[in-house]
């Protein structure tokens, strides 16, 4: 029998100024496990994204990742004391409740990637 057991799964995410990217995902507080070839390996915790040295025109700005968190005040409160919003320039919404029973706010990084971070509300 055939072994498919899937161990992480992780997007490549576009980074038009890959230097300005990687310092906003450390200022947020992502660690950087690795780079080389154009990429960089980050974490946060046990949740990781590939951030490329690539971004195709328009892809940047219909990207999304979203995040699940178990407090999502104590997440838009982390971001405003980052100084990543002032410091980058990047927009991040207002917490909002969902009618798919979640309650979120969006932050878009530096290249425009939209990071909606939420929590389940039931």
């Amino acid at each position: 029998m055939a072994n498919l057991r899937v161990t992480e799964i992780k997007a490549f995410v576009p980074a038009r100024h890959f230097e300005t990217s990687k310092q906003f995902y450390q200022d947020l507080g992502f660690a950087k496990a690795s780079e080389g070839g154009g990429v960089a390996y980050f974490h946060f915790g046990h949740v990781s994204f590939l951030l490329q040295d690539f971004c195709a025109e328009g892809l940047a700005e219909n990207f999304m990742m979203h995040i699940l968190v178990e407090d999502v005040e104590a997440w838009w409160n982390h971001v405003h004391a980052s100084g990543v919003v002032s410091k980058y320039g990047v927009r991040c919404g207002d917490i909002e409740v969902q009618p798919w029973k979640m309650k979120d706010f969006c932050l878009a990084d530096p290249s425009g990637v939209l990071w909606p971070i939420g929590q389940n509300t039931e």
